[in-house]
């Protein structure tokens, strides 16, 4: 059967740009099928998402521009300024290449099961659908942050650029970043007009938190998805080039990304780190709005960095172990499960920092929220690792792939492979 890359007149059996007509010699999704690489930057991902993530539950104080309070100590504003330099802005791009890179992926294992390109772009927009409403329900019990509708918003909106050229790819990646740039000067000025938009965390019950969550994250989920266009574009682009899949063959090429990314990263966010630390105390707004928007557009380098790294730290292991060890193991096993793990540590911050169940969020400062979040995330990697031992995957993964598949032929047939693309 002809793959759905026919359409762009040329004979491909992936969008990677394999020539190789040949199965896989691994059923989809197998362990052995999989790549340490991408799994290694999801389980350490989520461990950026919930340092990102800890704070906005915090309640009782004022914030700046990244919602770091205002009146913590000195750990504090260490905390916050480490956060800002190298965690806040970073972390979103990061996980926005990683699906752009298993949206690729996914298509790849369809094509190599038989599936046509419209079979391959009903699945995605089916699993982008699932998506949305997996974050609408995230968002209306636990967390008005949630990314999971973000990222189906650009899975429906994006499918198409699958079958772009190259020079397409990077040609709407390049001209994003302005539009980017654009929509990254909003938050900054509104913060200096108006002061801190109080966050919905502080509410006294379970129900008083639905209405102001779900406000937000009905606002929040589309302007974030403008602010990953670009990192998910390139990550399609890395996919068709196998880098994380092969990255002892891109090994110059990874290792420019993770220095020149992660460093332009630094550099662009030293100046709104010494502003929200509460070093840089004479700043203005002539000031501020450029360090917001540098921050911004930089961290976009160092979530490309941050999985480039990955990727040579999996090609480092693979070269000295002809088995990854223990803690490689148990953070690929965590990013196997990476939306079961996200899911709970939305749980778990709820459970720890809502005033009507443990209440931190009304006495521990900045410094602390990151010790917690740690906590969790260790907490969901050692809870990974026991599920791959016992053989189980997650089950938000689980679910996530039952319904994706549910109207798929190739499914009905048992020609199934992953659908997270996670």
């Amino acid at each position: 059967m002809p793959t759905f890359l026919d359409h762009r007149g040329k004979v491909m059996s992936s969008l990677s740009g394999s020539t190789d007509l040949a199965a896989p010699p691994h059923p989809p999704g197998s362990p052995a099928a999989r790549s340490l690489a991408p799994d290694l930057a999801r389980g350490t991902m989520l461990l950026l998402i919930a340092l990102a993530h800890a704070h906005m539950y915090l309640y009782g104080h004022e914030t700046l521009f990244r919602g770091y309070s205002t009146d913590g100590g000195t750990l504090d504003r260490v905390v916050a300024g480490l956060q800002v330099l190298l965690v806040d802005g970073r972390a979103l791009p990061m996980f926005a290449a990683l699906f752009g890179y298993g949206m690729v992926r996914l298509a790849d294992r369809r094509a190599a099961s038989g599936a046509d390109w419209p079979q391959v772009r009903g699945l995605l927009r089916r699993r982008s659908r699932w998506l949305i409403a997996f974050g609408f329900v995230h968002a209306l019990l636990l967390f008005f942050g949630d990314i999971l509708a973000t990222y189906g918003l650009l899975g429906l909106v994006l499918v198409g650029m699958l079958r772009a050229r190259d020079r397409t790819l990077l040609w709407v990646a390049g001209l994003w970043t302005l539009v980017f740039v654009a929509v990254a000067v909003i938050p900054p000025l509104g913060i200096i007009e108006n002061g801190s938009t109080p966050l919905p965390t502080d509410a006294e019950s379970p129900l008083a938190a639905i209405g102001p969550r779900v406000g937000t994250w009905a606002v929040l989920a589309p302007m974030l998805a403008l602010d990953v266009v670009t990192p998910l574009l390139l990550g399609i682009w890395a996919a068709r080039r196998r880098l994380l899949d092969e990255p002892g063959r891109h090994r110059r090429l990874l290792t420019r990304v993770a220095l020149g990314g992660i460093g332009l990263a630094v550099l662009g966010g030293t100046p709104l780190a010494l502003i929200d630390s509460r070093i840089w105390t004479d700043w203005s707004a002539a000031t501020a709005v450029p360090a917001y928007v540098l921050h911004s557009v930089t961290g976009i380098g160092a979530g490309l960095g941050y999985a480039a790294l990955a990727g040579l730290v999996a090609h480092r292991i693979a070269a000295v172990r002809a088995v990854p060890g223990r803690i490689a193991t148990a953070l690929a096993a965590c990013g196997q499960r990476s939306l079961t793990c996200y899911l709970l540590q939305s749980v778990a911050f709820v459970a720890l920092f809502s005033p009507w169940a443990a209440g931190l969020g009304g006495r521990l400062g900045d410094a602390g929220a990151s010790a917690v979040a740690l906590g969790v995330w260790l907490g969901t990697v050692l809870l990974a690792e026991l599920m791959r031992r016992a053989g189980r995957r997650g089950p938000a993964e689980v679910l996530l792939r039952r319904l994706s598949y549910r109207q798929t032929p190739l499914a009905a047939a048992g020609q199934t492979g992953p659908a997270t693309g996670r």
